[in-house]
Order: structure tokens, then sequence, then C-alpha cells
């Protein structure tokens, strides 16, 4: 009978704070805890920080402006904090394009190699210790306390010992290897992952002025694929697309695929069966649209792909059973919650099934309380980001890179606090919070 083992040496590290995740929101809150005198160290499995903004290519910074049905009257800015001074960072830097129109309401793109640099300048100037290249494998438990990870390195394994974990992973992952309450999904189904790529030797002004400034394409270019489909021709899963012009001269941000299994089924890149089959069927649908573009869209005619995603975006997979939950309704209706610590304009945008769904939220933003991040079972443990404890169609907006910057900022102060004061996480106040935010420019309160 084989027996698993390792021989190397297991080494061990002990800080105040391990968070596992270097995406918007992991890498807010260890700068922030960081910045606030805990010692800090960060995991993440690529070789650079970003996340779903960088590895996954969503290549915007969503969330950060009001809705309306006069776009056309500019960008209202609905929020601010911390993403405000990664935004700042990024202008200073060259890496952000200015806002571009997004049906209802305005999106920036961003430059993911200066995304990567901005992220080691935060965490390297707070003190941060960064862990390039490693997973976390398992986490050390003492009854229902969660004592730090367990992680795997080329140099081999390492136990982190920790007064506090954030679980920033995106996926949950440290809340399913604790055994704690979680659920993924609609009764399991997820959103569809979407492989993204870039396109150069544009003709951007020819681009734009055949279809308009806004990045969702005009119902003529649905119109073509539907079209192209029908000849044969082509095999475009997805007719509603979004081509965003990028801060590099002639290039386009294509946000086009849709894929799903062999089956018909969304695929849920927690499987490993399904994330593989996500990347192949990806990269075969970017070269198709790719294809097409070149062969039918104004500007695109001598275009060629120079970039896609290291991975497949995710959009959603496992969330966290939280103290408390975000509702559909929430977001909806534009609820507001005396423990909110992060506030959101974005519409519910959710993709599955034939078409992605956009439903909006006009003038006004809704807020995210406190006990979302927060474990309904498990102590010494937070989570940050998309896996956070929201509804199917909550996450569809709750979920992108404006607010996971917001959850960072709150849970890195929620973790200080925990840690310095001696608090559990759960009974910490969020309205606590909410004033050390707005203290901090969040803006939470107008």
């Amino acid at each position: 009978m084989p027996v698993s083992m390792d021989t190397r040496e297991r080494q061990r590290l002990d800080c105040d704070l391990v968070v596992i995740g270097g995406g918007a929101a992991g890498v807010t809150a260890a700068t922030i805890a960081a910045r606030n005198g805990l010692s800090v160290i960060i995991v993440e499995r690529h070789g650079f920080c970003g996340g779903g903004a960088v590895a996954g290519h969503s290549g915007t910074i969503c969330g950060l402006y009001e809705a309306s049905d006069n776009p056309e009257n500019g960008p209202i800015p609905a929020v601010f904090g911390f993403a405000g001074e990664f935004v700042s960072r990024m202008e200073d830097r060259g890496g952000l394009g200015e806002p571009v129109r997004y049906g209802k309401t305005f999106t920036r793109v961003h430059d993911p190699i200066v995304w990567r640099e901005v992220s080691d300048d935060l965490l390297s100037e707070a003190g941060v210790t960064v862990i390039y290249h490693a997973v976390a494998t398992e986490v050390l438990m003492e009854g229902d306390r969660i004592e730090g990870v367990h992680v795997w390195t080329k140099e081999g394994p390492l136990d982190i010992r920790a007064k506090r974990t954030i679980d920033a992973s995106g996926d949950a992952d440290l809340v399913a290897m604790a055994g704690l309450p979680s659920f993924i999904g609609d009764n399991g189904r997820v959103q569809n992952p979407t492989m993204i790529f870039r396109l150069q030797g544009v003709d951007v002004a020819a681009f734009r002025a055949a279809y308009g400034e806004d990045t969702i394409m005009p119902p003529e270019v649905s119109e073509m694929i539907v079209t192209a489909n029908q000849s044969g021709d082509y095999a475009l899963p997805r007719a509603k697309i979004w081509l965003f012009p990028t801060t590099r001269p002639g290039e386009l941000l294509c946000n086009c695929t849709r894929i799903v299994g062999a089956d018909g089924r969304e695929l849920n890149p927690l499987f490993w069966r399904d994330f593989s089959e996500a990347e192949t069927q990806g990269r075969r649908q970017a070269r198709e649209y790719a294809r097409f573009f070149r062969d039918h869209l104004t500007g695109c005619e001598t275009s060629f792909v120079n970039d896609m995603a290291v991975q497949v975006g995710v959009r959603q997979t496992r969330q966290v059973e939280g103290v408390t939950k975000l509702m559909n309704a929430d977001v909806t209706g534009g609820t507001k919650f005396g423990d909110g610590i992060a506030r959101s304009p974005w519409p519910i945008e959710l993709h599955a099934g034939a078409k992605p769904k956009v439903e909006w939220l006009l003038n006004d933003v809704y807020e995210i309380p406190y006990g979302c991040f927060v474990p309904q079972r498990g102590e010494n443990l937070l989570v940050a980001g998309r896996c956070l404890s929201a509804e199917h169609e909550a996450v569809a907006s709750a979920r992108v890179t404006a607010q996971c910057f917001s959850y960072g900022h709150a849970i890195g102060h929620a973790a200080t606090i925990s840690v310095k004061d001696g608090i559990a996480p759960r009974d910490i106040s969020g309205a606590d919070i909410r004033a050390i935010l707005n203290r901090e420019n969040a803006h939470l309160d107008g």
C-alpha cells in the first residue's frame, strides 16, 4: 500500500495575520493590517498579485461609478477609500484608462503589468512578507479555532501560525478545508467562466466610429454574430459581447466568450475536470472570436491576439455561509445597513444561460454588511473578496473589483482590531469598522 510522504523539512513561520490570496481584497487587507502594525504574511499561488483582475484578465475596474439613464452626462464616482488610493497609483504610472461607457454606467480599463507593480509596492511599503508560488493545502486547527495554514512551496512544506487568518482565495478554500458552512451558487449552478483576451493591431478610431463609445457592442454586432453562426463558418456561442479600448495603442480588451461544458452545463472551476475543460474551450473560443473580428469588424482587419488570460476568468464558485447574507433584493432595492462596510452601484451582471443578464440599480448604491465576511462557525477566520456570503444574483453584482478593494479595506481593519484588542471577529461592531473607513475617506455616509 503506497504511503503519502514528503521527506523535506517542514518550516514554521509565525505572524499576527496570514492572508491567503493576492487579489484586490487580499492585497488591500494585508496592506491595511500591516500599516496598522500587524506582522502580515500573504500567500499567492501565482508569481504576482491581482487575482481575477490580472490572472483572469478581467482588465477593468468595475463598480466605481453610479449607473443612470443619462450616462452621457459623465461618470458619477460612488466608491472611495482604498479603491481610490489604488486608482491614483495606477493613474500615476499610466496604467489606467479614462472612464469608458458600459451601458448605463462606466468602467476603467487597466494595464495588468502596472497592476502587478502597484501591488508589489503597496505590500513592500507596508512591510508585508509575500510568498509567491505557494498554495495553502490545509488549515491548522485547534477545536473550532483556525490557528494558521499549511502551505506547499517548491522548497518544501511550510506551517504558518497566525493569530488571525483571512480567506481571500476567491473560492472560500480555507472555509471548505475547515469544514465550515458554505454553499455553491444557485443550488450548485454557478456563473459561466470567460476566457478574456487582447487584440492588437486595431484601428481604434475606425472601430469607435463604426460602433460607438459604449463598450457593450451595439445590436448590429450581435446580429452579425448570429448571422455568422448560421452560415456554419463560425462557432461563436455568445452574441452580446463587450470590447474595450485599452491603455495601449491599437488594442482591444475582449470579453466575449461563453464557456460551457460539452454536455451544455455551466462549468464549475472548483472541479478539476471542469476547470481544465474551461481552459481549453476558452482558448479555442478566443481564437474563433478573433478570426471573426478580423473578418467582419471595422478597424480589426489586420488584428491579432497578443495576450490571453493566465486562466479563465472565474465569476463564482463557493461562498461562505456568513453571520449575515447579502440578498438579491438588497442589491435591486439599494438596501443600506448600519454595519455596512462597503457600497456598490454595480448592476446584477449574471453570466448564466444563453446570454448575460444585466439588471441596473439607477442613481443609487446598496451596502454590504460586515457580517457577510464573518463565518457562521469557526473562530479567528475572516473572508474577503467574492467568496462573501451572498445569494446567487447578489454575487453577480458584489463580486467586482472596486468592491473587493472595499472589502479588503474593512477586513484588514477588522483583523487589526481582533488581534490588538483580543476580540473575536464575530464580536467586532461593523458600525465601528464603518466609522474607521469613513475617517479614511471611504465616504460611506456621503
